[in-house]
């Protein structure tokens, strides 16, 4: 026994090496492979995962919302009308206090949060979004949503589930390609987890956030979707976000009536982004007095109107039952679109969807309290209306019409809802576009921020492949001054380049076909060996080579050619101190004849 201890110990402490020396391998293939646009199978993977951890982050963020402040108010989280009026408006005036108290110790750049960071990160900064970022998303949002702040709890999710994901694929050093990928994963998952709605999270990762429709982005961000819903029904429960009766439509006659009922429906859609836009002129006041005046104006109008506070679910539930009368809800629709696109536009961290919803629900609902006074016979009962109305609300706000589609389709779980929601949702957001002049909330407010989207296609092409996709590795590395013999048999291994560099200075890229002919062209002091050939002084053409990281872009690879006037990158490897750190080479030849590909 004795004898035998010493002998395992040498071993065990070989084969670890040996382990994770594969694991590195295994782990850079898996990389490399990701580099390409067709990495279905690695990404599916990757989305499952995402998909996971989202959803758990999720379900952390709606425990904390709804738990804590339950037992202080009557039947549920959102029940704010229980509380006195005394009490509304502390609550509300003392938590934007709160927040604006957070957000003051905050470093600016860590304050930019929501749904127009997420798409701002994915389209300006290789999906990058900042741990700190994330972590003033989950306190603040949950300040929010527990002092009765009129925000919604989707706009965070869409945050901490991006997030999530970008920061798993930072952390596994992946290429930023696929960083865009698992992104949009992430948001499917938190909007599903969210709204138990699935297919409408897809819709909505692709639609709003990535702005595109691809076969290799499709099936990872449903399986994240689908991963986000499973985890959500075991810890919530089946239910979609709200319970609906059945509906339906009495007749084609009704047609009119509905698409009238879009156009009022959409003029409180340009109203909500226009007024987030005038609120949000006034970011350059201080933190805490912006956070503190939007909830001690949110808590004034509770204190007369609760049905603001909050995101407002509980008083969909009462529209969809006609438990509200036809003023309440008008009322309540204006104070709502104020009281929200203040809150928000002033810089509380929560989000705009769920108010949207509840905004487009009470106009709905008036719209069909009215629609069977007037025609009692011929016109949908109320709640048909209610959820017409939050489709087209959100479809002309967001400038999302398949999402809202899907999301109205999920949550009924009824076919004839689908043509009458198409036809509402068509009309809102033509008006909102072209008769009001507006882009979708998230777009105008990315403008107003000097942040603007181009999504051209070559420029989202570009985005899909990783540097090491398109990178040429043949080549060899040699010194500035060798030897003719030397250098003949360093180009019997038929290179295409070499990359002539010396340590600690600049890295040459030289084409071989150059080299050779000069060999044979040589003088007879360098064919005889007495002088050596000093790369850096032949006539060749010459590139000066500059670094550009191995999980790059094409996108970004384009970029520094261009704007920094780069005659050639090497994709740099991490490598040790004499080894080469070029893994590869990127000219401008290469991408040209990618574009053209």
């Amino acid at each position: 026994m004795d004898t035998s201890q010493p002998s395992r110990k040498p071993e065990t402490q070989q084969r670890a090496p040996r382990h994770r020396q594969w694991l590195h391998h295994r782990l850079d293939d898996f990389r490399h492979q990701l580099a390409h646009s067709d990495a279905l199978p690695q990404l599916t993977l990757l989305g499952g995962l995402v998909g996971v951890a989202a959803a758990l982050i999720i379900v952390a963020f709606r425990f904390l919302i709804e738990y804590p402040i339950s037992p202080f108010l009557e039947g549920s989280s959102e029940n704010f009308e229980s509380l006195s009026p005394v009490a509304r408006l502390l609550l509300a005036a003392g938590g934007g206090l709160l927040i604006g108290v957070f957000l003051h110790f905050v470093p600016p750049a860590m304050r930019s949060i929501s749904v127009g960071h997420v798409i701002d990160r994915l389209h300006n900064h290789q999906s990058k979004l900042p741990a700190g970022n994330f972590l003033v998303q989950f306190v603040g949002g949950v300040l929010c949503l527990l002092s009765g702040q009129s925000v919604g709890r989707e706009g965070p999710a869409v945050h901490l589930g991006a997030a999530t994901a970008s920061q798993l694929g930072q952390w596994l050093k992946l290429p930023h390609n696929s960083l865009r990928t698992l992104a949009g994963c992430g948001v499917a998952a938190a909007i599903s987890a969210s709204f138990n709605t699935p297919m409408a999270g897809v819709i909505f990762a692709m639609e709003v956030v990535l702005m595109e429709y691809t076969i290799i982005g499709f099936i990872p961000v449903i399986l994240a979707s689908v991963s986000g819903a499973i985890i959500t029904q075991i810890v919530f429960g089946p239910e979609p976000a709200f319970s609906i009766d059945p509906m339906q439509m009495t007749s084609l006659w009704e047609l009119p009536y509905m698409a009238g009922s879009a156009l009022i429906v959409a003029l409180f859609g340009a109203a909500y982004i226009r007024l987030q836009l005038t609120f949000h002129q006034y970011k350059h006041w201080p933190v805490m007095a912006r956070c503190t005046l939007a909830g001690l104006f949110t808590g004034t109008v509770a204190f007369f109107l609760p049905q603001v506070m909050g995101i407002g679910y509980d008083t969909v539930e009462q529209a969809m039952g006609g438990e509200l009368a036809i003023g309440l809800l008008i009322t309540i629709a204006l104070a709502k679109t104020l009281v929200t696109t203040a809150s928000t536009g002033l810089g509380l961290p929560g989000g705009l969807i769920g108010p949207l919803f509840m905004i487009g629900a009470c106009l709905g609902g008036a719209i069909g309290i009215t629609g069977q006074a007037l025609f009692p016979e011929s016109t949908a009962t109320p709640n048909f209306y209610v959820m017409l109305g939050m489709g087209a609300m959100m479809a002309s706000a967001l400038n999302a019409p398949l999402a809202a589609l899907m999301a109205v389709v999920e949550l009924t779980y009824n076919p004839n809802i689908i043509f009458p929601t198409m036809l509402v949702i068509v009309v809102a957001c033509v008006t909102v576009r072209h008769v009001f002049k507006c882009d979708g909330i998230f777009i105008e407010l990315l403008n107003a921020n000097n942040t603007p989207i181009h999504h051209a296609p070559l420029r989202q092409a570009l985005s899909r492949e990783a540097v090491r996709s398109l990178m040429n590795t043949n080549f060899i590395n040699l010194g500035y001054r060798l030897s003719h013999n030397d250098l003949r048999i360093k180009l019997e291994q038929h290179p295409q380049w070499v990359v002539s560099q010396e340590l600690g200075e600049t890295k040459y890229l030289l084409p071989a076909a150059d080299i050779a002919h000069y060999l044979d062209n040589a003088p007879d002091d360098i064919l005889s060996g007495v002088e050596a050939i000093d790369l850096r002084e032949i006539p060749s053409r010459r590139f000066e080579l500059k670094p550009i990281n191995q999980q790059a872009s094409l996108l970004e690879a384009q970029r520094r050619l261009l704007q920094e006037d780069v005659d050639a990158l090497f994709v740099e490897q991490l490598a040790p101190p004499l080894q080469s750190p070029v893994l590869g080479i990127i000219t401008p030849d290469m991408l040209e004849n990618f574009y053209k590909v």
